[in-house]
Order: C-alpha cells, then sequence, then structure tokens
C-alpha cells in the first residue's frame, strides 16, 4: 500500500519557539470506527525527541538522528492496541532540546504525527496533529539541569511530587491544559523534507544488576551549582557545538552569617576556573588540594558578605561549564552582587572582553588575552562597590543557565564516607521478586548504595520504590571502579535526580546512558526507602548473535567475547564511539566498526545509513565532517578518507551495486575539493583536526602530515574503483592518476634515506618532522605507498619496531597494523599482539574494550586512570581478525559469492565459530590441529550458493570436510 500524503501539521505551545531543554506533553482523545478498517498506521516524529503511548502502552521512542533538512520519522502498526468503537487516547512525551549537539542539530520545538486507517488498500486520515490537540509543560522537570556534556543533551532533575504521571491514561482530566499551536505544514523549514525510517526501531531489553557492591553514610557539599558560561558569553553558541573562547570574570556573594571555614571545589577544574580570589585577595595555587581535574580550597569567610571572584576565561572549549560546590557547617548563602535583572541569577559576569569560535578547516582566529581591561579586572576589584568601575562589563548570568544543583559533584565529593557492610535485605533492590531491600536512613548523612550490573549497559534506567514525598534518589553511573578507586565521569554528568511522590511508584528515564555501575544516593528521608527494583532497558541496534568464535585459548576467547559485546552497545540507530561519554555518529570509527559489525551481526541496514548521514555535512563543509549529524563542524581528513574506503567495503560487503553508484558522486565530490589543497610539492596541505592515533605522533593541524597523505593516495585509488562501477571511466581514470602522482610526491618528500623511514610531517615554515613513528611506517605499508625498496625496509619495522619511534598507542591504531600485518601473512605476530595489549584489559576485570590501551596510562597525571571510555567500539578489532585470521574465513568476491577458508593456527589446538552471509545465513569453520602439528581438519559448512575454497595452512596436511546446506 502507498503510504498516504501527510495532512498532519506540526504543532508546539505558545511561547518561546526554541526553549532551552523543555519537556512537554501533548494529548489526543479520539473515538475509533466500530468497524469498517483493517489496519492502523501511526507516523511520528518530533524536535528534538519523543516517547510515544498509545491507551497508556509505551509504543516507541525516537526519531533517529538526522540532518533537519531531511528529518526522520517512525512508522507504528497500532491496530492491536486501539479499542474499537470506544474512546482512544494518544500521548507523546517531547524532550525539545534548545540547544545543538554532537548529534542533533538546533531547530525548533514541534510535533507532527498521523493516524491513518486503512481498508482494501485505501487509507484515511482518522487522527492529525492539529490545534485540536492538548498540551502542557510536564512540570515535574527541571529545564535547568546541566548538560550531560557537550556532545549530548541534558542530565535529568524529575521531581514527581508536583506532577501526576497518569497523564498517559485515557481517564486523566486533562481540562486544565492549553490547546497545541500550529508552527506549520510539512516541508517548512527546518523540516523540509520527510524520510521514513531506514532502520528498525531499537531493542528493550531489561537488564538487573547483579550486587550491591558498596554501602555508605556520606556527607557531601551544602551546596553546589553547574552554569552554562558558553552560552552565557558568547551569544548564539547554543546555535552550533563549535569550539569557543571568552575572556571576563564570574562574581558572586557568598554570605555567612558568622565568621565560618568552608570548602569550594572544583569537581571539573579543567574549563572555566582560573585565578580565584575572595575579598580582594588572591587564593595561591598552593592552597589547593585534588588529583586533576578536581579542584578544592579551604577558606576563611567574613561575617556578612564575602566577594568571590573567579577568573571564567576559556581559551577554546566545547561545553564551557563550571562546576562548583560548597560545603560549611555554616549556612552560607549564595547571592548576587547586584541585582541587575529579575530572572538573573546569584552570579554576573565581568566581560566578555573578547569571544572567539575555533573552526579547524577554516582561517584561524585567536583569542586576545592581552585586554588592558581584562588584565586589571583582579587587581581593582576588592569589594562589591569596586565592580561599579567595570559596569559596561557587568552582565547578570540568566537563571536558566544555572542548575539549582550539581548532583555529579555531589556524588563526586565527600567531605565524610564511612563504609558499612552490606546486609543480605540490601541485595534485594538487584533481585526480580517481590520483597524490597531497605535503604536505612543515617541522622545528619545521606545513604550512598554503589550497584553493579556486572557488565557495561546503555539504555534507559528505571526503578521501583516506595517513599515519603520529598525524599530525594540520585543516580549517578559510571564504568569503571576497582577496590577503591572510582573513575568518575569529567565531562559526563551521568546523573539523575528523583524527587518522590509519597508511596509506591515506578519510574522509567527517557534518556538514555551507558553504565557499569550505578551509584544510588537517598537523601531528605524521612524515612526508609523501599526499593523494589533497579534496572536498565538495554537498548541497541536489534541484532542476532550469529558470529562465533571458541578456540583452545581462554584468554582469546574472554577477548572475543568483550569484543562482541562492546561492538553490540555502540550500535545504536548509527555506530557510536562509545555509549556513555558521547554516543556520536564519528565517521572514521565506524569503518572499523562496520569490518567488525560484518563479522558478528552481519546487519546491513545501519552501515548504509551511515554512510548515507556522512554527504549531508556539505553544507558545513565541503571535505565532510567527521561526526554526522552535528552542529561541530570539524573535518578529520582521514575520517573522510575512512569513510569513502568503507562505502567500497560496503559494497564489496553486499554487491549493492546501485549503492555504489549513489555513493561515487559524494565522493567524487569531496575529493575534488581536498584536490584543491594540494601544494607545490604535490601533496596534501591542509588546515584541519590531522588526527590518526593519541600516540604522540607529529600530526600538526596545519601543514604536511605524512599518514593522511598515504590515505588519501588509497581513497584516489578506491574512488577509481567506484568510478569503474558507476561508469565514469573518466573519472576513474583521474583519479587513478591522482593517486600515482601523490604517492611519488610522497616518497620524494616524506621519505628520509638516511633514516631509512617516513618522516611524520611537514610543517607551515617548511621544518621537516625529526619524529618518526610506527604509524607512519604502517600505513605506507597498508596504502601500498612505499616503493620497492622503502618497503623491504619498512616490512622489518612491522616485526621489530625501532625503540625511538612513536610506538602505536590505541586499539583504533592497531586495526590498522593488524590489516597490514595480515597482508604480510604475519597472523601469529596478530594474536600475540591481541593476547599482550587485550589481556590487559582482561586482568583489569574489563567486560568491554577500552578506548586506549592500559599502558597509555604513563602519560596521565592521574595512575589509576588506564583509559578515558571503557567500552568504545574503535577497540573492539579482536573481533574481526579471530575471524578473518585463525578461522580465516575471507569474502574474495562482492556479496561473498566467493569465500576462502584459509584458518591460521597460531600454535592453537583447535578453533571453531561462525560468520555471518550477508543474505544466506552463515558460514561455520571448526579445524583441529594434531599434536605434532602437523596434521589438520577443517570442517566447513556453507550456504549453497556461496563458492569455497578450503586453504591448508603452510606446513600441514590436511583433511577438510565441506558440508552445504
Amino acid at each position: 500500500m502507498t503510504e498516504p500524503s501527510w495532512q498532519a501539521q506540526w504543532v508546539w505551545s505558545e511561547g518561546e519557539i526554541s526553549p532551552r531543554n523543555e519537556w512537554r506533553c501533548f494529548r489526543k482523545t479520539f473515538e475509533v470506527p466500530a468497524a469498517g478498517w483493517e489496519d492502523a498506521s501511526l507516523r511520528i516524529t518530533a524536535d528534538s525527541r519523543y516517547v510515544l503511548t498509545v491507551n497508556g502502552q509505551q509504543v516507541g521512542r525516537g526519531p533517529v538522528r538526522s540532518w533537519p533538512f531531511e528529518q526522520s520519522y517512525d512508522t507504528y502498526d497500532i491496530k492491536h492496541l486501539l479499542h474499537k468503537g470506544k474512546s482512544n487516547t494518544l500521548a507523546v512525551f517531547v524532550n525539545h532540546f534548545g540547544v545543538s549537539t554532537f548529534y542533533y542539530l538546533r531547530g525548533r520545538g514541534a510535533l507532527l504525527a498521523q493516524l491513518d486507517l486503512a481498508l482494501d488498500g485505501d487509507s484515511t486520515p482518522l487522527v492529525l496533529t492539529d490545534d485540536t490537540w492538548l498540551t502542557s509543560k510536564y512540570f515535574g522537570y527541571h529545564s535547568r539541569a546541566p548538560r550531560m556534556s557537550c556532545q549530548q543533551g541534558y542530565s535529568e532533575f524529575v521531581d514527581a511530587s508536583v506532577w501526576d504521571s497518569s497523564w498517559v491514561q485515557g481517564d486523566y482530566d486533562d481540562s486544565s491544559w492549553e490547546k497545541a499551536s500550529l508552527v506549520g505544514p510539512v516541508g517548512m523549514e527546518p523540516w523540509t523534507t520527510l524520510k521514513k525510517r531506514d532502520i528498525p526501531l531499537l531493542t528493550e531489553e531489561t537488564k538487573y544488576p547483579v550486587r550491591v557492591e558498596t554501602l555508605k553514610q556520606v556527607k557531601s557539599f551544602s551546596w553546589s551549582t553547574a552554569i552554562d558560561f558558553r552560552n552565557h558569553m558568547v551569544p548564539g553558541s547554543d546555535e552550533h557545538m563549535n569550539v569557543v573562547g571568552f575572556t571576563g570574570y564570574m562574581a558572586t556573594i557568598l554570605y555567612s552569617e558568622q565568621p565560618a571555614a568552608a570548602i569550594l571545589g572544583f569537581t571539573h577544574s579543567n574549563e572555566c576556573v582560573g585565578s580565584i580570589t575572595l575579598n580582594g585577595n588572591v587564593i595561591p595555587a598552593e592552597s589547593f588540594y585534588g588529583v586533576q581535574p578536581e579542584k578544592y580550597v579551604q577558606v576563611q569567610l567574613e561575617q556578612g558578605d564575602n566577594l568571590l571572584l573567579i577568573d571564567i576565561t576559556a581559551g577554546g572549549v566545547h561545553a564551557g561549564k563550571l562546576h562548583f560546590g560548597i560545603y560549611s557547617d555554616s549556612t552560607v548563602e549564595v547571592k548576587s552582587a547586584m541585582q541587575l535583572e529579575n530572572e538573573s541569577s546569584a552570579f554576573l559576569t565581568i566581560g566578555p572582553f573578547d569571544t572567539a569560535v575555533f573552526i579547524d578547516h577554516q582561517e584561524k582566529v585567536f583569542l586576545d588575552l592581552d585586554n588592558e581591561i581584562y588584565k586589571s579586572v583582579q587587581a581593582k576589584v576588592k569589594t562589591v562597590e569596586d565592580l561599579k568601575q567595570f559596569a559596561a562589563y557587568l552582565q547578570p548570568v540568566s537563571v536558566a543557565l544555572v542548575s539549582e544543583v550539581d548532583v555529579i559533584s555531589m556524588c563526586i565529593w565527600k567531605q565524610e564516607s564511612i563504609a558499612l557492610n552490606v546486609p543480605a535485605d540490601l541485595h534485594n533492590m538487584v533481585i526480580p521478586h517481590q520483597h524490597p531491600a531497605v535503604v536505612p536512613v543515617f541522622s545528619g548523612y545521606d545513604t550512598e548504595m554503589v550497584i553493579d550490573f556486572d557488565k557495561e549497559y546503555s539504555g534507559y534506567l528505571a526503578f521501583d520504590v516506595e517513599a515519603e514525598e520529598g525524599t530525594i534518589i540520585d543516580f549517578y553511573g559510571f564504568e569503571y571502579m576497582l577496590g577503591d578507586y572510582r573513575q568518575d565521569t569529567f565531562g559526563l554528568d551521568n546523573t539523575l535526580r528523583y524527587v518522590c511522590k509519597k508511596g509506591r511508584q515506578q519510574y522509567q528515564s527517557p534518556i538514555r546512558r551507558g553504565l557499569r555501575y550505578l551509584m544510588v544516593t537517598v537523601r531528605n528521608a524521612s524515612a526508609p526507602l523501599k526499593i523494589y527494583g533497579v534496572t536498565i532497558v538495554q537498548s541497541n541496534y536489534p541484532v542476532a548473535e550469529i558470529g562465533s568464535f571458541q578456540s583452545s585459548d581462554p584468554l582469546l576467547n574472554d577477548i572475543w567475547k568483550i569484543s562482541q559485546h562492546t561492538t553490540r552497545l555502540c550500535m545504536e540507530d548509527t555506530f557510536v564511539d562509545c555509549p556513555a561519554f558521547e554516543q556520536v555518529f564519528w565517521v572514521g570509527d565506524s569503518r572499523n566498526e562496520a569490518l567488525v559489525s560484518n563479522y558478528l551481526y552481519g546487519v546491513n541496514d545501519i552501515v548504509k545509513r551511515c554512510l548515507r548521514l556522512v554527504p549531508g555535512s556539505k553544507d558545513q563543509t565541503p571535505l565532510y565532517a567527521d561526526q554526522v549529524p552535528s552542529g561541530w563542524s570539524s573535518v578529520i581528513p582521514n575520517w573522510t578518507f575512512f569513510w569513502a574506503i568503507a562505502c567500497y567495503e560496503y559494497y564489496q560487503q553486499t554487491g549493492d551495486r546501485d549503492f555504489a553508484k549513489e555513493m561515487y558522486g559524494h565522493i567524487k565530490f569531496t575529493l575534488e575539493h581536498y584536490q584543491q589543497k594540494i601544494n607545490a610539492d604535490g601533496l596534501l596541505e591542509i588546515n584541519g583536526w590531522n588526527l590518526l592515533d593519541w600516540s604522540p605522533i607529529d600530526q600538526p593541524n596545519e601543514g604536511v602530515v605524512t599518514h593522511q597523505n598515504m590515505f588519501l593516495v588509497k581513497t584516489f585509488e578506491v574512488a577509481a574503483e567506484m568510478a569503474d562501477i558507476a561508469g565514469d571511466a573518466t573519472g576513474g581514470k583521474a583519479f587513478t592518476d591522482a593517486g600515482a602522482i601523490l604517492k611519488q610526491a610522497i616518497n620524494k618528500h616524506l621519505w628520509n634515506p638516511a633514516k631509512n623511514a617516513y618522516i611524520d610531517c611537514i610543517h607551515t615554515d617548511g621544518r621537516r618532522s625529526d619524529i618518526y613513528s610506527m604509524h607512519s611506517q604502517v600505513v605506507a605499508n597498508l596504502t601500498g605507498v612505499a616503493g620497492v625498496e622503502q618497503k623491504q625496509i619498512i616490512d622489518k619495522y612491522l616485526l621489530n619496531a625501532p625503540a625511538d619511534f612513536v610506538q602505536i598507542g590505541s586499539p583504533f591504531m592497531s586495526f590498522f597494523y593488524y590489516e597490514t600485518l595480515a597482508a604480510a601473512g604475519k597472523s601469529q605476530v596478530i594474536i600475540e599482539d591481541i593476547r599482550k595489549n587485550y589481556g590487559q584489559m582482561i586482568d583489569h576485570g574489563a567486560t568491554t574494550c577500552w578506548e586506549m590501551y592500559p599502558n597509555f596510562a604513563e602519560n596521565r597525571s592521574n595512575p589509576d586512570m588506564l583509559t578515558r571510555s571503557h567500552c568504545h567500539a574503535w577497540s573492539a578489532a579482536p573481533a574481526y581478525f579471530l575471524g578473518t585470521e585463525v578461522l580465516g574465513i575471507q569474502r574474495t568476491a562482492p556479496g561473498w559469492e566467493k569465500v576462502t577458508i584459509a584458518p591460521n593456527p597460531c600454535g592453537l589446538a583447535w578453533a571453531k565459530g561462525a560468520v555471518p552471509h550477508p543474505e544466506q545465513g552463515r558460514i561455520d569453520v571448526s579445524w583441529t590441529a594434531d599434536e605434532s602439528g602437523k596434521r589438520i581438519t577443517i570442517k566447513v559448512k556453507h550456504p549453497k550458493h556461496v563458492e569455497i575454497n578450503v586453504v591448508v595452512p603452510e606446513g600441514y596436511q590436511g583433511e577438510v570436510v565441506v558440508a552445504v546446506i
């Protein structure tokens, strides 16, 4: 049946068109005919996110991330939920961000929905969003909750005592609600095109914790807040997420009824915390304590007003957020030094004296840090009266940008923390049965518990509790702890504050989170809290675990399992880098993630969706952005090159020639713009984020960077292949020639014969890098750039890296290293490297793959912090290479029409497993080598339409058994 035309209109409410972090409810009650229809289809989308309920039953959430100009919508079959001949209710919960993120571009608040009834192929609209719908702000949600991170939306603060959660039910009294306001018709800006969701709905699976890890009575800040100085200091910065800078000061009054000692705490001090003065006295640096990024100082407050002045200058930040807390045994009130506006907070700023927006691939801009007025503030402002000297620069900070409480700071910092034994019945909160855990109450203290889900998950926090009204439950998710060490999620406010109503209540958060551990802190409890359960509704792209791997080495088996779980958690509506910190579709990461997913799950729609999203960034930059769709216009040239390579690999995976033709035009477009960056020496010289790995290789953001010149050669070659598929012979020859010319220039200018190695870069001043890295040598080998003589030399480095070369520092770079080793027939080296580096993760209790190897911690100020992100799919390489090398399953024709099975025993006694075929089930392989190491039995089961070539390992005599399904 052809989908009916849209007749619904976008709706919202009166007032601000793009309010900051607004949660709004919409309802429509209607009659459904008793007969005369067979199907009921509901299409829906919203700006920014929605949760849909039909007759009190939650149906789905969305939409998937998309560019505003091709807004995605979802379609639900809801005929089984409708009551024929009776009243029915649609209820939609909408969160409008009101700011751009790394996965959303700011639009305006709006909802669009249309319910069609169908009979014999004809559809009739029954319900349309229009001004007959009713709407209300969800008054239980605090719009002033802090941003979770620069990449994401907001943390969560919900007060159940001021809102009736039964608003989704049909019998709810909505007589006090306002009528929805019409925004406009389908096709209006910014949603000029609507695009049907191109992937299935994500899973929702309930996951229970396994234990209560700790119980403590704690005491934290008596007052705290988080302040968004980015949006205050840089007008218009809510429209994008580009890096910004600003200069200026924050001023506030700390009022104390009597002289008192206090602790000032800044838990995320890497931004917006420069010099600090109290009552005109500079607090010396040696007075502060705490492991970075935490920063604390004990001060003595005078009776009455105390003027606090903080230099909040930020040289280049995404978030620009100040986390600030105060602890004192006496009452301390935070108030404004000057009441400038009714809607102002307790804070004002002096400045900004300068602002800047930094975009890596555009002309360089600089922040003026030498402004004389700015530099004079600290010396001149000793009292409130002194502020008047800077009247022209005083700005009140809007209360909307100041949170009521900074929950994450209260969870991180403790004035007192007393560990207690965990009583057996407290574990009832993690057991799915009817008996609750009774949380003890301690006079003068809060009660803190940490529960362990045993492995990381990504989804929606849910709980069932019984409480007195006003009881506060703070939830804080994090990824790693070991003994007394807890790795806090600095840069990610992974918290939820829930204020209880009286009695039994259930709640499921609409905000996605990634975590393994969950800190649960009960505050303000007048009676013990009963917890009947805490769960995570795990949500990811729907996959079956078709791929498998087992071997005689338990360590490799464990490594494969954490690689599998990591990949699954990082498959949302796109591939994402990590489920906790960012949840961002990084274009370069996804190339490797797709290859791993091919060997685990064999799903193609998510890969196609990711690849198609990238060219949508062309209006931000013709070089294509490195994360999409995003408010940050940033270019990592390698990420664009990996995208083009991934387009070709998708064709190889599926045999989809039409898709290859479609993407060729986009590849050609961006490469023609990259060719404009070729300098007089024939090398790519570009301003951008010229990244490959986090190791200290010489990869400046200006100049000629060796590894990306080499990857550009490979991309030219891929473009030529795609041109051939598309029938563009002229374009194919042009790209072939461009690759050959660039390869020649690399070997002429970037090879140092005295060092027998490729240098890392040439700086803009012409200075040749004196740093040599394994990265440049590996990429030269992988891309085929190295000439015959050069390759003979750098081949040796693959097995014996020179000690003075920068070594590979991340699992992401290891993927390319392993590809190079595989091409050289060095499977044994791959397996040894996997055991060594990933084995360290297993030794430290990893259940998912880390962003960096643990030994990279040598460069960190905190030796306990082994990696930032503990779940990062760019690190899941073992799941791919154990399939390609140990099982030896390798595609040798597009669409897996031909497959070679060439196992590499690598010292193992046996291995078995399976790899998904993209269309016809899977390919099973098992092999067993005898103790002599000379004989091997290989068993293969494969779909009948796949041509199989089995290769017995060199040095072995083999028995091959092949079965066709």
